[in-house]
Order: C-alpha cells, then sequence, then structure tokens
C-alpha cells in the first residue's frame, strides 16, 4: 500500500481528493493537515510515503514546512499542488528536494498516476511542465562538479535521457537494454552524483547546463 498524507488548507479540496485516493486498492490516506506546521505533526507521525503538499497556506507555507520535512531521515516523497505550471515556488520547492509538482486541478487519474510515478521512482511527474517550469526559472549556470566526470560514457548516455524526462522503459527501447539494467544504471548515477531522486536528477541538468 502506498501510505498517503494529504496537506492543503481547503477542507473541501482534501475531501475530494481523499475519496479519490481511497478508491484505490493500492493506496491509504494515513493523516491530513491544514497547514504547513500541522503537516510536519502529522507526517512524524504517520510515517506516510507520498505527501500531496499545498504550496500557499497560513501559519507556515508548504515550501518551509517540505524543507523541515526533508531533513527527516526516512523523509516521504513530496509532490507540491499549486494552480499555476509556472510557479517559482514550485521550482524552489523541486530544488530543495521535493519530488515533482501538480497542477491542483490535474485530471484525477492523472493525480493518482503521479502518487504511483513518485513512490516508484521509474519517471518523472510530467516531464515536459518540469522542463518548462526549469527552462523559465533558472538562469544562472552552475560549474559542473567533479562528481559528474565519475560516470561511465553509457552513464552518461543514460542520463542525458534520464534529464530529457524519459522513463525506465523509455531509455530501454531507446538503448536496447532491459528495464531492470537501466534502474541499476539510474541507481548508480543517482549515488555518484548524490541526488536524491529522477526530478533532482533534471534539476542538475538544468542547473550545470547538462541537458
Amino acid at each position: 500500500m502506498i501510505r498517503v498524507v494529504l496537506v492543503d488548507d481547503q477542507a473541501l479540496f482534501r475531501a475530494g481528493i481523499r475519496m479519490l485516493v481511497s478508491s484505490q486498492p493500492d493506496m491509504d490516506v494515513v493523516g491530513e493537515a491544514g497547514d504547513g506546521r500541522e503537516a510536519i505533526e502529522v507526517v512524524t507521525r504517520t510515517q506516510p510515503d507520498v505527501v500531496l503538499m499545498d504550496i500557499r497556506m497560513p501559519v507556515m507555507d508548504g515550501l518551509t514546512a517540505t524543507a523541515e520535512l526533508l531533513k527527516q531521515p526516512e523523509a516521504p516523497r513530496i509532490v507540491m499542488l499549486t494552480t499555476f505550471d509556472l510557479d517559482e515556488a514550485a521550482a524552489r520547492a523541486i530544488q530543495q528536494g521535493a519530488s515533482g509538482f501538480l497542477l491542483k486541478d490535474a485530471d484525477p487519474e492523472f493525480l493518482l498516476a503521479a502518487i504511483r510515478t513518485v513512490e516508484s521512482g521509474s519517471s518523472v511527474i510530467s516531464a515536459s511542465a518540469t522542463h518548462d517550469l526549469f527552462a523559465h526559472f533558472t538562469s544562472e549556470t552552475k560549474p559542473v562538479p567533479p562528481t559528474y566526470s565519475d560516470l561511465t560514457d553509457r552513464e552518461r548516455e543514460i542520463f542525458a535521457l534520464a534529464a530529457r524526462g524519459l522513463s525506465n522503459s523509455e531509455i530501454a527501447a531507446r538503448e536496447f537494454l532491459s528495464e531492470a539494467t537501466v534502474k541499476t544504471h539510474i541507481s548508480r548515477i543517482l549515488t555518484k552524483l548524490a541526488l536524491r531522486d529522477r526530478v533532482q536528477l533534471v534539476v542538475f541538468a538544468f542547473e550545470h547546463g547538462l541537458t
């Protein structure tokens, strides 16, 4: 079961998402919160796999709460909820370590697929939208760190494809590899570059001009 916590200051919105998520045989809503401070308490107590986190809330906003939660040793995957497709706060949250963003008016099936995507780590939520987000808000390119040179030629090829948002299955088809082999390569790349997940790989590529 994928354990989910919902964080949003609108009770009606939370109720709709709770009904949707709870209707799935592989998901369970284990907690809710109406602001960022309450979210930290609920997440710490319930230890979910995925948190759906609104960005703009009273008491403590989602950006601050996300930064606090990601300091925890076994931090959950956090997906930011926003009403804007080009939201600078969402870009900052992802740079901090959030695993992606979703528009609040996303189709129900897309939201459910996003939760599964984040939990499995096999691809990036809405890769094209994530690319647009960072193309819009990433201005200054940083020097490529020495750790990038630790990647093998094959790993750099797979890094480039993953940075474009391709899933494991898409990379496997392009490179004539098994999905298991691609997963192993991705895991090694993330370890060598000290990255949390695939969306952080996309951020790394943008920040260092490797897209």
